[in-house]
């Protein structure tokens, strides 16, 4: 393909909005190249991965796969460069995961076929193209250039340039009768549904009912049941809000540390207390270092009850140095805690009697009594008819 072309297509790809994190493993790499060579790139390319090895694939995609060279291996690196890609960016723009997995020619016989897989995973779908190559027609500087072609292709067409046009709309794959080349695209379940299914780890539900999978949040988290959500719950945010000086969602995770799942009818019906008056993130995030790893910087806002039980070894198995790593990388995260006294048997209780470990103070900040007090039980309101 002539190098001009090449070049014109990638400035369009960097003109776009949408930002990657490329994975490529066995061939891919002169896209790789091509993309870097051509001014822009950093607007594209938030990271370049090549896990070659078993265990570089595996500590990428947190599992073995059952075959390195198909279509399921591409979209599952896809799907784990999108969430890599969710994680680094620093802006709202729209990113997309892209995966290569491929075996070509090399310096011995192989007795399979040559073939090679793509994928393009965005919060819409995912796009898979299977290419299957005319095996002894070119050697493997030939064979890398044409997966390195069809790469290309899939950013181009998952970044929205030339939509609604045929396979080969943007590069000249040069295929052959021998060749074969098939796409297919797997649109994503609803997003509570793919969360359930843990295909994206959190979706933001907007006021007016619109969700956002994977948004970035900067700003302070107020985590909860929310059964019911009651005044203490608006009123804790909105004196949080203002101690801190930064905006504050509140959080509902579909996991429970010592319960089953939520359902998506009872996840529904929560979310129908917000309808109009409060955005929510859903979360698989069932302890706090989990919440610590979707919003990296953030305050928690906390009750008096749940400080004690995040300090509590008991929650970790009875063990104190599991609680204490716990506490250790929720910080390297730079999250803190802003707790808020509550009413317990009778008595007032607040930071002051939080057994908080020994140099983990700097993390927790009191909410004073005198900006939120609300004695108001969940479980009251739940128990009245």
């Amino acid at each position: 393909m002539a190098e001009e072309l090449v070049k014109k297509i990638v400035e369009e790809i960097h003109g776009s909005p949408p930002q990657a994190v490329v994975a490529v493993a066995g061939a891919g790499s002169q896209a790789v190249a091509w993309l870097l060579g051509v001014a822009g790139a950093s607007r594209t390319l938030l990271e370049v991965l090549v896990p070659y090895g078993r265990l570089s694939m595996i500590d990428f995609l947190g599992h073995e796969l059952a075959q390195f060279v198909s279509a399921e291996a591409a979209g599952d690196m896809a799907n784990a460069a999108y969430r890599r890609a969710v994680k680094l960016r620093e802006s709202d723009q729209p990113v997309l995961g892209l995966a290569c997995t491929a075996t070509i020619a090399t310096d011995r016989t192989k007795k399979g076929e040559h073939r090679a897989y793509v994928a393009a995973w965005d919060q819409s779908g995912c796009m898979v193209y299977s290419l299957h190559l005319h095996k002894g027609l070119r050697g493997r500087e030939g064979e890398e250039e044409l997966v390195s072609l069809l790469l290309i292709h899939a950013l181009a067409e998952a970044s929205g340039i030339g939509q609604d046009a045929g396979p080969e709309s943007h590069v000249s794959l040069g295929l052959t009768e021998n060749d074969g080349l098939e796409r297919l695209w797997t649109e994503h379940p609803e997003p509570i549904e793919l969360l359930l299914e843990g295909g994206v780890n959190s979706v933001t539900v907007q006021p007016g009912g619109g969700m956002l999978m994977d948004q970035t949040w900067q700003g302070a988290v107020l985590p909860g049941s929310f059964r019911p959500l009651h005044k203490g719950h608006d009123n804790l945010a909105q004196a949080a809000g203002e101690i801190l000086g930064r905006p504050v969602i509140f959080e509902l995770s579909v996991l429970n540390v010592d319960k089953p799942p939520l359902e998506s009818g009872d996840i529904k019906e929560r979310l129908g207390q917000f309808a109009g008056r409060h955005a929510v993130v859903l979360t698989r995030a069932e302890t706090f270092r989990k919440k610590a790893d979707i919003f990296p910087g953030c305050t928690f806002v906390i009750g008096w009850d749940t400080a004690v039980r995040l300090v509590a070894p008991g929650y970790y198995g009875d063990s104190t140095s599991n609680m204490l790593t716990a506490l250790a990388e929720i910080w390297a995260a730079d999250c803190r805690f802003l707790v808020a006294g509550r009413q317990d048997q009778g008595q007032y209780k607040a930071l002051k009697d939080v057994p908080i470990p020994e140099g983990f103070h700097p993390m927790f900040q009191e909410l004073p009594e005198s900006l939120f007090r609300e004695d108001i039980s969940s479980t009251a309101l739940r128990a009245e008819p």
